[in-house]
């Protein structure tokens, strides 16, 4: 997959795998994949324990914990800004899509 095809500048984007393309190209750092990773297992652990003790803190732990690692990643080591500020919905689709890609090994944490 080129993820060279759509830049930041783009104002729109015309499907999921348009903008999911642009997604990983914002995410070449093996370092931030692998914040962005423990962010989102750490988010997904906060949603079980949500539905398993319907206790609401782990809903905000689990925001803070996804949001903080990635913020980090893109900050520290991307050094650009994360794209869930310009498009939300997409991003943490793409958070996931990228997490479970890692998980499987059909995305690696360090591109060739």
């Amino acid at each position: 997959m080129d993820t060279r095809a759509v830049t930041s500048k783009d104002s729109g984007f015309r499907s999921f795998a348009e903008f999911y393309a642009f997604y990983l190209s914002e995410h070449r750092h093996p370092v931030s994949r692998v914040l962005h990773y423990i962010g989102t297992w750490g988010a997904v652990i906060c949603l079980g324990a949500l539905i398993t003790t319907g206790e609401p803190w782990f809903l905000l732990g689990a925001f803070v914990c996804g949001y903080s690692f990635a913020w980090v990643g893109h900050f520290r080591f991307e050094r650009n800004r994360p794209a869930t500020f310009r498009y939300p919905f997409y991003s943490l689709a793409s958070d996931f899509r990228m997490w479970w890609e890692l998980n499987l090994g059909k995305l690696k944490f360090r591109e060739h």
